[in-house]
C-alpha cells in the first residue's frame, strides 16, 4: 500500500495526443471509439489509435480525406497529418508519405 503523498508524487495525468504530432502514420493502425463525460449532456465520442502506449485522437476530417486519397492510391502505406489553426478553426491536411 502507498501513501497519498506517494501517489500524488507519482501521478501523471492521462492525455490524448493528436495524430498530427506523429511523423508518420501507418494506414493499418487499429482505431477505436472512446466516449467522454458518459451519461451527461456534454457526452462525446472520439476516434483514437493506441501507438506505443499513447492514445492519439484522429479527427473525422482526417478519415474523410484519407478515404479520398486511398480511392486513388490504394497501395499507400503511410501518411502524415498537418494541423493548422486552433480551437473550432483547426484544419487538418492528410499528406501521403509514399
Amino acid at each position: 500500500m502507498t501513501s497519498i503523498k506517494q501517489e500524488a508524487e507519482a501521478y501523471e495525468p492521462t492525455t490524448t495526443r493528436n495524430i498530427s504530432e506523429l511523423e508518420s502514420v501507418s494506414v493499418d493502425i487499429e482505431v477505436y471509439d472512446k466516449t467522454f463525460k458518459q451519461g451527461t449532456p456534454e457526452e462525446f465520442s472520439v476516434k483514437l489509435a493506441l501507438i506505443e502506449g499513447e492514445e492519439y485522437r484522429i479527427p473525422l476530417t482526417v478519415l474523410r480525406d484519407l478515404k479520398a486519397i486511398l480511392e486513388s492510391k490504394p497501395d499507400m502505406k503511410t501518411f502524415r497529418v498537418n494541423k493548422s489553426g486552433q480551437g473550432m478553426g483547426t484544419t487538418y491536411t492528410v499528406i501521403p508519405s509514399d
